[in-house]
């Protein structure tokens, strides 16, 4: 129907629109104290992109991309997240050649063909951090305590940060071909898809949310007791690095992530307060995607949140979060021979940066000042009458009903001193 938005996307209106640019100030703030600058990648890809870097088994790639042909016969997708957009950019742009490590952030809608429910949609918003340059596990660490900051600054408690190691390409075959043997005797039991997945990729079917296929998996062998000596290592230096700043963690041996990019340290941030979809934040080290993708072998590691999920887990918690703006005047005009004043007046207001609005439907008096009474404006200034022909202005205080009459070249001040 065309007077329903397509399903999986929503409007979000101006009221909760408020409460969406309140959490966007504090990720912009955050990344700023942080040192990360903003990326503004395109909303569409040459599809070959995330099937090089997300991985041909994902679910993904698999089952939620938006992939079409352009009239110029390209295959084109809409971004289904943007890792992989902002590694295609370091690269394009030649930011290895620059300082180390680069920083960046990025805030936009992402989209997957998912099926929509409480906190998820098929075009949905997502905030990410990029840390490409370095294999210093203390960046692992500051990518984790950048989300933390940014939950505290929302009001969020009671998180969990769950860690794992997911090793390197050099320890993983050993894993591979461990977890490969134990899900072979289980064939029976697997789901369609974990079993088009098993020779091509036994690690995604940790990944599976079938019931039965995580009973199986439950007691498969764990990545953790096959890492080799350096990756043992990092994930040791990052679990020191998270206790000296005190973040609260557990060890998941069960964590392997959606996407084939990463290695070695993978975490997800858990609000528990969302019930089974507790993962609120999610993310890891990706150090051989740059290569992957054409570049020079590069250290890397992020994370990604979806934005409509940290909205629903802030409502749910109770936090505060500021309402929207409601203007400080409204301005009424005694008659339509007022009104260009009126509107005069409003316009000089605004440029003082004064919120401020007015009855456009030229209305009468009574009908004007219950529209600045709904618009939960403070004050209501008149314009017209006795006091337009001398200068002045009736300003009325919409809560006391306290009413002056103030010099027109003074109305400025006057409001600004009452906010």
């Amino acid at each position: 129907m065309l007077t329903t938005a397509p399903r999986g996307t929503r409007d979000i209106l101006p009221e909760e629109a408020a409460q969406w640019q309140y959490v966007e100030s504090n990720i912009r703030q955050c990344c700023l104290l942080y040192g990360y600058g903003e990326i503004r990648p395109p909303l569409f890809e040459h599809t070959e992109l995330f099937l090089r870097s997300v991985g041909e088994t994902t679910d993904i790639v698999e089952k939620e991309m938006y992939t079409f042909r352009d009239r110029g016969g390209r295959n084109i997708t809409l971004r289904p997240e943007a890792t992989a957009s902002t590694v295609r950019a370091y690269l394009e742009h030649n930011l290895y050649a620059g300082p180390q490590p680069v920083k960046m952030y990025y805030l936009g809608p992402m989209f997957r063909y998912d099926r929509p429910q409480a906190g998820r949609y098929r075009q949905f918003s997502q905030f990410g951090i990029e840390a490409i340059g370095t294999q210093d596990p203390t960046m692992d660490a500051e990518v984790i305590s950048v989300a933390l900051d940014f939950y505290c600054r929302l009001g969020l408690t009671g998180l969990e940060v769950q860690l794992n190691s997911i090793g390197c390409p050099k320890c993983r075959q050993d894993y591979r071909q461990a977890l490969l043997n134990y899900l072979s005797q289980h064939r029976g039991q697997l789901c369609r898809t974990c079993l088009s997945r098993l020779d091509r990729n036994p690690l995604r079917v940790l990944d599976c949310k079938e019931e039965g296929c995580q009973a199986i998996t439950a007691d498969a062998p764990r990545m953790l007791t096959y890492l080799c000596s350096e990756c043992d290592e990092h994930f040791k230096a990052v679990q020191e690095c998270l206790q000296s700043i005190e973040a609260h963690y557990v060890i998941n041996p069960a964590l392997v992530r959606g996407l084939d990019y990463y290695t070695k340290t993978v975490f997800e941030i858990v609000w528990p307060g969302l019930g089974a979809q507790a993962a609120i934040c999610g993310g890891g080290r990706y150090d051989g995607l740059i290569e992957e993708c054409g570049g020079p072998s590069t250290p890397a590691v992020g994370f990604a949140m979806g934005l409509d999920r940290v909205l629903l887990a802030i409502q749910k918690a109770g936090a505060a979060v500021p309402a929207a703006k409601t203007p400080l005047a409204y301005v009424v005009a005694l008659s339509a021979a007022d009104n260009q004043e009126a509107f005069r007046i409003l316009t000089r207001l605004r440029r003082a940066d004064i919120i401020s609005d007015k009855d456009y439907r030229q209305t009468s008096l009574r009908a004007q000042l219950k529209a600045a009474d709904r618009s939960r404006a403070r004050y209501a200034v008149l314009v017209g009458g006795i006091e337009r022909t001398q200068g002045m202005v009736a300003v009325r205080n919409m809560t006391t009903g306290e009413q002056h009459e103030i010099p027109l070249d003074q109305l400025i001040t006057f409001l600004q001193e009452g906010r």
